[in-house]
């Protein structure tokens, strides 16, 4: 069986998790090489790719081919845009309450009513996130009616939402790695100098036990999002509860292997082989 890594080429994300999975495939025997996404470079005769770029496009015409992809063409579309997520999982894990931003073709002014709702639905302070970001960039708290309204001019035409702030969870949430259906690693991140835990805005991390609960939470966001690969980030409120923040389809391996000491990237491969 013929396959192949993919990433993207131009941005040089995903390059390390490239590397780790090449290295943990030689070691057990295969050859998959690490190749750019352009169509020039991607071979003809490949079986799978583990695809480690958001490029639906590509994804979908892989699929077409014939090539099992891991993660799946709708799974990674599926992460890549918080609002589908949220869609995807509504009813089936605990989610903070969400509202999708009123959709407009051209730029428009924003309307009393339309803010004087989502205030009252959500309250202050709120969370307002661009849909289709990762590593905790577009990702702002809105502490006031002002600044909403600021915001969403500025974001007008990009899809968006706005969230229920879990404020117990200020600069803290729990990463836990999922594959092949079952949680493998989980650390703490943790961040005191910004609501956001992401260790791209400063967020440290530790590792964690799960409990039982929260595992549960993690596994059925895999499957229900049909993720071979994914790393799920819980929120917890001042009662206990579990909230499911975001997924991320391709998400990092090196600061959680460094954290637990679990070879993340080793057991994504197996898990690649079951299937080959």
């Amino acid at each position: 069986m013929n396959g192949i890594i993919l990433i993207n080429a131009f941005s040089g994300i995903g390059e390390h998790q490239a590397k780790r999975l090449n290295e943990e495939f030689s070691a057990l025997g295969y050859d998959v090489p690490i190749v750019k996404n352009l169509p020039q470079e991607i071979p003809d005769n490949i079986d799978f790719c583990i695809f480690l770029d958001k490029d639906i496009y590509t994804a979908r015409a892989l699929e077409n081919k014939g090539v099992r992809l891991f993660n799946s063409a709708k799974s990674i579309e599926l992460c890549d845009d918080k609002m589908l997520t949220y869609l995807a999982l509504q009813g089936k894990v605990n989610e903070p309450l969400t509202i999708s931003y009123s959709f407009t073709y051209l730029e428009s002014e924003v309307r009393e009513e339309e803010l004087e709702y989502i205030i009252s639905t959500l309250s202050f302070p709120l969370v307002m996130k661009i849909n289709k970001h990762s590593r905790g960039e577009g990702v702002f708290l809105v502490q006031s009616k002002e600044e909403l309204k600021e915001l969403i001019s500025k974001y007008r035409t990009t899809p968006h939402l706005y969230q229920k702030y879990i404020s117990y969870s200020k600069g803290r949430d729990t990463r836990v790695i999922v594959v092949g259906g079952k949680v493998v690693a989980s650390m703490e991140r943790m961040n005191d100098l910004d609501f956001r835990s992401n260790v791209e805005q400063g967020g440290k991390t530790h590792v964690v036990e799960l409990s039982d609960y929260a595992r549960n939470i993690a596994e059925k966001v895999s499957k229900v999002l049909g993720l071979d690969y994914c790393g799920v980030d819980l929120l917890t409120d001042e009662k206990g509860e579990v909230y499911v923040c975001e997924v991320n389809s391709n998400a990092f391996f090196k600061g959680i292997e460094s954290a637990t000491g679990v070879n993340v990237a080793r057991s994504y491969v197996e898990n690649v082989l079951k299937f080959l």
